[in-house]
């Protein structure tokens, strides 16, 4: 007997039963991003892993622990992405696109080597945007905003807002110098990447998952209280927008990303629907990644959203449905089989859009009608001997208690165009 192969642990296949809601989120998220004249960009899933180690930093969870990372025949260190900012940096850089501002967006799966559970996987998919050449809190403010509206479109409350600054390179030094401080009194109480955390990147401190660790930096300094003035106005400009516009936000002062590029502005959109994965959107601004890369100094912000967090939240809402079939067409007769494939393309020429799927493989007109039932169509077009020889194509209601009707094509066509609704 054969043995059955099954996907790997924790990359999972998005059957056709869920692909609407994706379908809905993806759709709901190009309209808004056009809406604020962001471009979309492709780039490729596999990179130099000397990229990540570079812009994420090499004293992190994802490239300590997660990368999915392999040598090609030719010798090179290459890793599946971890996430999109990177490669994004990269291909504005190699391909001369910093000669003006740009405002980019990109979705695709992303990869990392983490234990599987509820709202994370090996494999997931993102939503991404990144905004290059604009410095002022404006823009920060609008990324914010950005994500709020997306929220709307597609139905979803109770998500909060968590917001903090991480602060420039010099204030994020004088903190460093205090927080180290502080935690060498407690060394012996952290667990042990803490401990080795303490010497080479100490903010990384804050993502622990030990409570004992997490009962002594809930005591440590304040990043907030080492800003400087400039930084602290930034900051003060971004809740005052959010407040202008009514958006409901919490200053977070432990907030502090999991990646090593962010400065000044981050922020997290936070649900308690999904259990120990809350975090749906996350991001903030990387001034300084840009020539961290290679490319020349360059002020950026960005986010990325979870798709699979979103799609939990979306049907759990209840706000979108798969679009039904608009009409399924049986065929009664060989004459009329072998007719139908060319009828149908003719009604998809004069209905564009029409949702119409083609009965194939034969059968009685009773096991046919079984079949557009099952579909979920609203209506089931019938052609038989009789229709052929008289020019007219049978509409039979799946979904209503009413009778059946002829119609010419171009009658069925404008029908079905008024009668079915659009997603």
């Amino acid at each position: 007997m054969t043995t059955t192969i099954a996907a790997i642990r924790g990359m999972h296949d998005i059957l056709p039963e869920r692909i609407g809601t994706w379908q809905r989120i993806e759709d709901a998220a190009r309209q808004v991003l056009a809406g604020y004249g962001y471009a979309e960009i492709r780039t490729p899933l596999v990179e130099v892993t000397d990229l990540f180690k570079r812009s994420i930093g090499e004293v992190t969870d994802i490239v300590e622990k997660e990368m999915y990372s392999f040598t090609d025949r030719n010798g090179d260190a290459l890793s599946l992405r971890p996430e999109g900012t990177a490669s994004c940096v990269r291909a504005v850089i190699e391909n001369g696109l910093l000669n003006q501002p740009l405002r980019l967006w990109y979705r695709g799966p992303m990869f990392r080597h983490e234990r599987p559970q509820r709202g994370r996987y090996r494999q997931f998919h993102q939503i991404g945007v990144e905004v290059f050449g604009l410095n002022g809190p404006d823009i920060d403010l609008e990324v914010i905003l950005l994500t709020a509206r997306l929220w709307r479109t597609l139905g979803l409350t109770g998500l909060r807002l968590e917001v903090n600054s991480l602060g420039d390179p010099q204030e994020r030094a004088a903190y460093r110098e205090q927080l180290v401080e502080y935690l060498e009194r407690h060394r012996t109480h952290l667990d042990a990447d803490s401990q080795r955390r303490l010497t080479t990147n100490p903010l990384r401190v804050f993502d622990s998952k030990s409570p004992e660790t997490q009962a002594i930096t809930a005591a440590a300094p304040r990043l907030m209280d080492s800003l400087g003035e400039e930084t602290c106005a930034h900051l003060a400009t971004i809740l005052a927008g959010l407040d202008a516009v009514g958006i409901a936000y919490q200053i977070n002062p432990r907030l502090v990303r999991g990646l090593d590029y962010y400065n000044r502005t981050v922020f997290e959109w936070i649900t308690d629907d999904l259990g120990a994965q809350g975090t749906v959107c996350a991001g903030g601004r990387y001034d300084g990644l840009v020539a961290q890369l290679g490319g020349r100094d360059t002020p950026a912000v960005g986010f990325a959203l979870g798709i699979e967090r979103l799609v939990e939240l979306v049907e759990a809402a209840g706000t979108v449905a798969a679009p039904p079939l608009d009409a399924y067409l049986v065929a009664v007769g060989e004459p009329a089989q072998r007719e139908a494939p060319m009828l149908a393309e003719r009604l998809r020429d004069a209905a564009p859009g029409l949702r119409l799927m083609t009965h194939c493989g034969g059968g009685s007109f009773k096991s046919q009608f079984k079949r557009a039932d099952k579909s979920g169509a609203r209506y089931a077009l019938v052609i038989g001997d009789t229709e052929l020889a008289r020019g007219v194509i049978g509409i039979k209601p799946l979904r209503e208690e009413t009778g059946q009707r002829e119609l010419t094509l171009a009658e069925a066509a404008a029908f079905l165009t008024a009668a079915s609704p659009r997603a």
